[in-house]
Parts: C-alpha cells; structure tokens; sequence
C-alpha cells in the first residue's frame, strides 16, 4: 500500500465516523415514526417541503427524511434499510460515487436520497444503463416514494413527447442515459417552448456509474440527418487496400490504429494519381484510405461485429451485445460495409451531438453508484469532480479469491476451464463462466458439448432474458456462460429467483406478455376492465411464487454446502474493475463463494501488454499443459492493466479536451435559442445586429489610410439588405468613415421602424423570433459539420510542430465567430427581405416529434437519423414568404 492509499484511507475512516453518528440520529427518530399511522407518516412530506420553503436546507432535514423512507420502505415492501445503505444514501446525497458490492442492495439506497433531493420540486433523476432496469428498478420502489406523495415517472424508448413531458413532470423520474441525452438535444432542436419535454437538469443517480461515466465516457448523442456525399471512395479506397503488403503499413494493436508506411504513401499516390495524399487539399482522400486499413486490419468480424442482412452490426466490447441500430462514426463503418462487399450506406451529417461527458457535467448535482470504481477514482475527480467512498458490506465478506492459472496457450487454458468446470459440476456447485467475447463463449461451449455438461450460453441480445438467465445462475448445478459484463445490475441468488421461475411458469400456462408485465409491475392497478382477469393473475403469480420460494429455499442450503457460487474468468479485461465486477456476483450479503482467473500468454492483454522479460522467462519454463503461479505473473498482469487504463483515461481526456472547445460554443447556440423560444424581447438584439453588419461594411471597405471605398460600401449593403433605393441618394464622405456608420444606420432604423408600424408590433417579435430561430438552427448545422471536418484533419498540424487541441480551439474559436457573423447578416437581410403582407410561421429544420432515438445504449458514438424537411428548389417560392424566388432570396447564399 502507498503511501497516498493510506491517507486516503484515513479520508474514509473519519468520513464513516461521521456517517455513523448520522445514522445513530436517524434510528433514534426512528422510534417516532414507527409509532405514526400510515396518514401521519404521509403528512410529512408537505410538512418537508414547507421546512424547505421557511429556509432549512436539504441537510438539515436529512435525518427525518431518511427515517421516513425507511419506515415507508419496512410498511409498503417489507424491506428496511440496513445502516449500509443509509450510508451509501448519504454518500449519494452528498454528489459524490458510493461504491458498494454486489447484492448490497443499491436499488434501495437510492430512495432516501432521491426522496430528500426530489422535495425541492426541481426533479430527481435515477439513470440507469438499459430500458429493463429503469422499469424494473421504477416499479420496484414506486410504491414507497407513491405512498409518500412523489409522482414517479419512467423514460423508455418508443414514449411520445407529450408522454415524456408527463414523466419529466414527476417528482422523480427513471430513464437510461440515451433517453435523457437525447431528450436534451431534441429539446434545442424545437422551435416552441411547449415542445421541449424536459426541465431543469437538478439531480441525479447515475446506477453503474463507471459503465455510463467511464466505459461510454467517448460516446457522443448524435442526432443526424441524411448527408450528400458520395460512397464511391469507400469502394476505391478499399480495393486499394486489399492491393498492399504488410511492408506498406504500421499496425499498433495496444491502440487499435495503423497508418500508411513510406512504402504504402508511395502506392497510394501512384494509385489515385496524386502528387503528395499528405497534403490538406487530400485530406477526405487519406482519411478513407485509412478507415479502410482499419477496417481491413484492426476490426474483426464476429469479435468487433457481425454481418446480418445486408448490415454491419456492432458488437458491444464490454457486454458483448449486438448494438441494433448503431453505426461507428467518421466512415468506418462504411469502410466495414466496403470490406464485407455489402450494400455501402451513405454518411449522415450530424445536426445536433454532445457526449455523455459533458451531458451528465450540467447537472446541478451529480453522483453515482456502482460495485466498482476505486480503480477509476482519479478519472472521477479530475472530469466530474467526484470523489469515491467505498461503503463496507452489510455482512463480512467470505468469497475465497484464489490465484490466477496461467497456461502457454488458449487451447490449453480452455481445457483446464472446463476440467474445472466439470469437478465443480460433479459436486452440484453453480458455476458462472465469464467470456471477453461471444466468439470465446461459443467455443467454451462447443467444449462443454462436447463432454456432454448442460449449460446456458448467454447471447445478451434481450434485456429481460438476460436478466432470467443471469438470476437463476445460482441454481444447484446450473453452469453459465456469459460475456463478463452481461446481466450488470442483476442479483444472483443462491438457488435461485422465485420471482422469475413464477413468471415463466405463467408463460408457460399460456398467460399472456402483457398481463405477466401487468403483474410484475409495483403499480396497483385499479378501475380497469379486465379486474377478474388481474386478480386472477396475481393469485396465480403469488400461488407459484410461494411454491417456488420453498423450492428455492431448499437448493440454497444444498448450493451453500457445495460452496456457493463459483466464478470461473478466462481472461483478464483491460480494465481491473470489470474483473471485480465479475469476481462480485459471487459471495453477496455474506454467501460462501469461490473465484478465479484462467490466462494464457497469447492473450489479448498478456501479448499486447504483458512486459517481454515476463514473456521469456515463461517461454523458457516450457510450460505446455501445466499452469503456472508466479507472483513476477501476477505484478505482470496488474502492471499491464494499470497501463491500459492509464492510456485509455488519457484518451478519454484528449476527447474531452476536444469536446469542451464544441460544449462552450454549444451552450452560447442553445441559450441563445432558449432566449427566442421563451418570447424573450428581441428588439435591442436585433437592432445590435443591424448596426454590426454596418460596421462589418464600413470595415472591410475602409483601406489603411481610412479611407472609405464608398462605391464597394454601397455595394455591400445592397447585398446585405437589399432596402428598395433607401441608400441610393445618400451623400458618405469617404474620409469619415464612422459618420457612415451612424447615418446609414440611422436610415436603416427609420426603415425598420416603418415595417414594425405597417405589421404591428406584436407581430413584428414574431417574425424576428421566426427568422433569427430558422438563422442560428440553419448555420449551427453546418458549423458542427464544419468543425468534424476540421477535427478529422487537424492531426496534420502536428507535423509542423504544433499542439492539435490549440489549433481546434483557435481555428474552432475563429470558424464560431465568422458562424455568428453569418448569423447576423442572414437575419437582418431576411428582416430587410421579408414580404410582411404574407403570413409566416415557424418551419423546423428537423422534425423532432417524429425523430426516434436508438433502442440500445452502447459505448460507441450512437446515432439517431431525422428527418429533415424537404430541399427547396432554386426556382421555387422561397419558404421565408418574400415571395421572390429562392435563389434570389434565402438561397443565393
């Protein structure tokens, strides 16, 4: 242990002293409402909330809240906090990351906290990484936040936006990250305030907090639009590729990246008929070249993706689920389609993105919970300025952690994995075998075939299945295999779910999905049509579960004498803490339990990364069949992890570092929008506009000798405004050019001021509100296109020298400002333009309401398709109402 671990450790000593005095007040008050009537218990709700509203804050009123929670939780669930889970509540509640183990019961925790948090009325917010759990974890515990007046919502995929307005409306409200990301995005994307569904973001809960703030930190929200570029370079490009030697290109696995060699620059200039592919004018050309090297080199089919009707699908790294409607981003996955000589799709151009990094930074209050984050601490505090306190287990802990096996190959481990298999299964003990991918599961269990174990593979492909599989893992002799991560947020009871045998024996009396859904739900269902046929389920599902649940009871005792559950890795992740999380679905809440890690040297992780004096002292061992327990070994493998994770936290931070210049120019773009939306004014602003166009003119005619150039200035602003011979008989003087500043826009007022008095006021802001919307929504779009263009080749200006992230921020700072100037010229030439005897309206750029988000939360940039509103001809009425042809109005720029 170093020095720091021990000051650190000190930190979460003296902080759980603190807890536990806290804890101490709270069953001490707890006698109290014991004693209320259930009428009594609910009347302190309003009693909280006008605590809060006479000036004592959340923390003042923590003790009572809590002791409440847990007295309506012991009522309504039978299920009372142990002291643990007040603790890991108050860590939550402080917005900080409480790491607890698996089976500690986190779903539970999270009630005080987000009871407590929801009393201010600004919402509360529980994340959690799929659809399944948001219902499951809602229903769950609706009763009790229900019970003491909270209205309890739940985001899914598939909800209209009056229905998730109503579910962000709630005091307290379930959703996976996708949903939320995506409903802030389509809400900057309206074009009236009644239509954005969310409020202010206040609090959250992120569950599995390292999944959704670590693994999926790089993934950005894309909302995008059919683009118009061409797919033939992907076709080039990938002929070319398969044309060169292994002599034409450099390929670093550790980093997943490769690039052209001297020798293979030279083929391709030759190739494409260029005289130097380097150069920024080829850029779009190099970048294909290269997403087709990586799709040729790096990414492999049936481990990074599969080919299924005609499409690319992604396999998720880290749960091994196939990730429907995802596309990688930046062409590759075009590169993949070339590669596999499958129907080449077109690019989408993005038109609105952000990353979960900075979605989840604009909470007012952020914190999580997980089995596993120590490892990551560091990433926690330096991006979300989250500390982690590492909350100890209700019971002691008793899972026997044995040491790893290391063989000198995969067929060798993988014959050891199911010998051990096979003794274990001999003695009836339940065994969960963990896979780094699908192609590894399916060639366990071609193994376990073929020596005639049953098993249960786990394709991860539906939540609610995966769910099943991985609770009934605890079974009398049940053997499972499943990808390390699958099944994340499940308890594995010892012999099993009572809850989920009951609900499959109803499918099988032949029940139907949505009354089986019905009676699983928390929701008391009451003045419906089908009452009888509810009842009658529910005395079914409560007459099967009191039959399974002394089934289950019984194997428990056998499992617990055969040793528990036995956790089997056959290979060590990247990263330390997925291994824990998978070490930790065995000896919850004081289970016996068993785990170890089965190696081989051509591992991933052991040849990319394992150190070259590790690899030839084994080598010379000559190891064959026969494993090997060194503690060299084991200091290799832990040093080889810390180093990936080291790297893939600097990337993430390079990332960030990136996305930061693209958040601050996002939140001016939206807050301006937020303004417009809001019936905001806009008079001065628009007026502001007016004069700097003029002053834009007066500059870029006004020579070194200030000197105005009257002719080209006049010139100017026919383009600009076009305002029907206004300027015509002025008389400038070319030696003043701040006079012409003031009388041109002095005249131009007095034009203004005519329209405004010809249409009416109130009817003038709307047409400004119309016109500076459809302005900022129009370039905004095509600012961030431009600026993942200037991304994708701003690696170059490495070569001379200089720092890729300042030149993104300075070139990005300068690409903003000329946006915001194109901005201004296009609203106050429209205003200048527009025929005000027509009616207008405002038009989207992108039909939100009928935009779909993915049905899947994975790691990778995923990507929701618009629609987007039909192209206008150049020859037709332009949509502004002018009543002039496109082209010589809004088109003619």
């Amino acid at each position: 242990m170093s020095f720091l671990d021990g000051v650190f450790n000190r930190a979460d000593k003296k902080d759980l002293k603190k807890f536990n005095k806290i804890v101490d007040q709270i069953e001490k008050v707890g006698s109290k409402y014991l004693e209320m009537t259930d009428e009594e218990l609910q009347a302190m709700t309003p009693e909280f909330k006008e605590r809060l509203r006479n000036g004592e804050t959340l923390d003042d009123i923590l003790v009572d809240a809590f002791a409440v929670v847990r007295e309506a939780s012991t009522r309504i669930l039978g299920m009372r906090h142990y002291r643990v889970q007040l603790i890991g509540g108050m860590v939550l509640h402080q917005g900080r990351i409480a790491e607890m183990k698996t089976g500690e019961g986190k779903t539970l925790v999270a009630t005080c906290p987000v009871y407590l948090n929801a009393l201010e009325g600004k919402g509360a917010h529980v994340v959690t990484v799929n659809d399944y759990l948001a219902k499951r974890d809602r229903d769950q515990m609706a009763k009790v936040y229900e019970f003491l007046g909270m209205s309890v919502g739940v985001i899914v995929h598939g909800q209209n936006p009056k229905e998730r307005k109503a579910q962000y409306d709630c005091d307290i409200t379930y959703g996976t990250n996708n949903e939320y990301g995506f409903d802030y995005l389509k809400d900057n994307m309206v074009i009236h305030e009644e239509q954005m569904v969310q409020r202010g973001l206040n609090y959250a809960i992120v569950d599995e907090v390292d999944s959704i703030l670590v693994d999926e930190a790089r993934t950005p929200l894309i909302i995008s639009g059919p683009g118009d570029k061409s797919t033939h370079l992907y076709s080039d490009a990938n002929v070319f590729v398969t044309t060169l030697d292994e002599n034409d290109y450099e390929k670093e696995e550790k980093d997943k990246a490769v690039a052209l060699t001297e020798t293979g620059i030279q083929k391709a200039e030759v190739y494409f008929n260029v005289d130097n592919i380097t150069t920024i004018e080829h850029t779009e050309l190099y970048h294909h070249i290269n997403q087709a090297l990586k799709a040729h080199t790096i990414m492999k089919k049936d481990v990074d993706y599969v080919v299924k009707n005609d499409e690319i699908i992604i396999v998720d790294e880290f749960t091994g689920r196939l990730m429907f409607g995802r596309r990688y981003s930046d062409g590759l996955h075009q590169a993949i389609e070339a590669k596999e000589e499958i129907t080449i799709q077109r690019e989408s151009k993005t038109m609105a993105t952000v990353t979960f990094q900075n979605y989840f930074r604009m909470y007012n209050k952020l914190s999580g919970m997980t089995g596993t984050a120590k490892t990551e601490e560091e990433e926690f505090k330096s991006i979300y300025k989250m500390d982690v306190f590492q909350v100890p287990t209700n019971k002691p802990t008793i899972r026997e952690d044995l040491s790893d096996s290391v063989y000198a190959n995969q067929l060798a481990k993988f014959k050891a994995v199911a010998k051990e298999i096979e003794q274990r299964h001999a003695k009836n003990q339940p065994v969960l075998v963990g896979t780094v991918s699908i192609e590894k599961s399916e060639l366990l269990s071609e193994i376990l075939t073929e020596v005639g174990i049953t098993h249960e593979v786990l394709n991860a492909k539906f939540h609610e299945k995966e769910a099943e599989i991985i609770a009934q893992a605890g079974r009398l002799g049940a053997v499972t295999i499943a990808t390390n991560m699958a099944g994340r947020g499940t308890d594995i009871l010892l012999g099993g779910s009572p809850s989920f045998m009951a609900l499959r024996e109803m499918k099988r009396l032949n029940f139907t999905d949505e009354m089986i859904n019905r009676v699983n739900s928390a929701n008391e269902i009451a003045g419906v049509e089908d009452r009888e046929e509810y009842d009658a389920a529910r005395s079914t599902y409560k007459k099967l579960y009191e039959e399974f649940k002394q089934i289950t009871d019984k194997e428990q005792i056998a499992v617990r004498e055969a040793g528990g559950l036995c956790i089997l890795g056959t290979e060590r992740h990247e990263s330390r803490r997925i291994d824990n999380q998978l070490r930790g679905r065995a000896g919850r809440q004081g289970d016996p339990g068993t785990s170890k890690f089965y190696l081989a040297l051509d591992d991933d992780l052991m040849r990319l990364f394992g150190s070259e004096r590790v690899q030839g002292i084994l080598g010379k061992l000559g190891l064959d069949d026969e494993p090997i327990e060194h503690r060299i070994l084991t200091k290799s493998i832990e040093n080889a992890q810390k180093k990936v994770e080291g790297k893939n936290f600097g990337i993430r931070k390079h990332v960030l570092e990136y996305d930061d210049v693209m958040n601050k120019q996002r939140e001016i773009i939206y807050a301006e929008r937020r303004r417009v939306l809001s019936g905001e004014n806009l008079q001065d602003q628009i007026l502001i506009m007016i004069r700097d166009v003029i002053v834009d003119g007066v500059e870029l005619n006004t020579n070194e000798k200030n000197i105005l150039d009257v002719a080209e200035f006049k010139a100017y602003l026919y383009h600009k405004f076009v305002p029907g011979g206004l300027i015509d008989n002025v008389e400038y003087n070319q030696n003043d050019p701040a006079g012409a500043i003031e009388l041109t826009y002095e005249k131009l007022l007095d034009a203004y001021a005519e329209r405004e008095e010809f249409i009416g006021s109130e009817r003038m802001r709307e047409v400004e509100r119309i016109v500076l919307l459809q302005s900022v929504d129009n370039h905004w779009i095509d600012h961030i296109d431009a600026m993942d263009q200037l991304r994708q080749g701003i690696g170059l200006r490495a070569i001379g020298q200089i720092d890729p992230v300042i030149a993104y921020k300075m070139e990005g700072f300068e690409m903003f400002d000329d946006m915001n100037k194109l901005i201004r010229e296009d609203t106050v030439s429209y205003l200048y333009n527009l025929q005000v005897e027509v009616p207008v309206e405002r038009t989207a750029v992108v039909d939100v309401e009928n935009l779909e988000s993915p049905e899947v939360e994975e790691s990778r940039p995923i990507i929701a398709e618009a629609n987007t509103t039909p192209k206008v001809g150049r020859n037709e009425p332009c949509p502004c109402g002018s009543g002039k042809k496109y082209k010589n109005c809004c088109g003619r720029n």
